[in-house]
């Protein structure tokens, strides 16, 4: 099945900014108990985005793996190089990448590639699974993170009880557990899915209502069978403040659980 994935740099951004001021863990840290990359290692990320991931490889190999970011966003890759020009990492490397085509690297090139967030929208999993194991080494690793079915429950239960309609399957969480596993398994030797949790705590509505339209348009051709045409998303919206403000007078806060799988595979 084809997936026509598609959100703003800003949606993305403001999303992650919200992880970091209310979540109450880290899943920088998780990523680096996880992989521990070390020095001397040669690393891919797919769907690099701004380079946070890369950033975070850099620092831990103080500057000392060599490192590639690859994203399909030449905004993201833009952000991402202004900020390397910043830091003046000089073992990174940023360039485009569609993980719907062929790798542009040789075969077993990397010691582990990685993707959060990203890699599972893959129009055909198989070969976009494939690519990542041929440019893995003998005995490297694929960590991929993303949403499980369990992810921020509390986020659909309020759009479901001020829609009245059923959320739409996300590419992602829906297919996690499943499809994507069952595909990177049945190509690596070793395969595992671990888990994350980590609870936001939103201390009023508003940042958890832009979340709310940051999220809504990660894919606007699931979501806008919700909704026609901006008019009706606005009401939507409005619905969904008044549910959360509802909660949020019940609870005094608002806690939505991030669940995240993260599959780690070696080949």
């Amino acid at each position: 099945m084809e997936i026509n994935y598609q959100e703003t740099s800003k949606d993305l951004l403001v999303r992650i900014d919200i992880h970091e001021k209310y979540g109450a863990r880290n899943i920088d840290k998780w990523n680096i108990e996880v992989l521990d990359p070390k020095p001397g290692y040669k690393i891919l990320d797919v769907g690099c985005g701004a380079g946070k991931q890369c950033f975070l490889y850099s620092d831990h190999t103080n500057g000392r793996a060599t490192i590639t970011g690859g994203d399909f966003s030449e905004e993201l890759l833009d952000k991402a190089r202004a900020k390397q020009a910043e830091r003046s990492d000089k073992n990174i490397n940023f360039q485009f990448l569609d993980f719907n085509k062929p790798f542009a690297f040789a075969d077993n090139t990397f010691d582990f590639v990685s993707s959060a967030f990203a890699i599972y929208y893959a129009a055909d999993l198989q070969f976009t699974f494939s690519e990542a194991h041929r440019v893995t080494k003998p005995g490297g690793r694929l960590f991929v993170t993303g949403p499980l079915p369990e992810n921020k429950k509390m986020f659909y239960d309020i759009i479901t009880e001020a829609t009245g309609k059923a959320i739409p399957p996300m590419p992602g969480s829906s297919r996690f557990k499943g499809d994507i596993f069952n595909t990177i398994s049945g190509i690596f030797a070793k395969t595992e899915l671990l888990t994350f949790e980590n609870p936001l705590t939103f201390p009023e509505v508003a940042p958890f209502i832009d979340y709310v339209r940051a999220s809504l348009s990660e894919d606007r051709k699931l979501w806008t069978s919700m909704f026609n045409g901006k008019d009706e998303y606005e009401q939507m919206i409005g619905k969904i403040e008044k549910v959360a403000q509802k909660w949020f007078d019940r609870d005094d806060k608002l806690v939505m659980t991030k669940v995240v799988g993260g599959i780690l595979a070696t080949k």
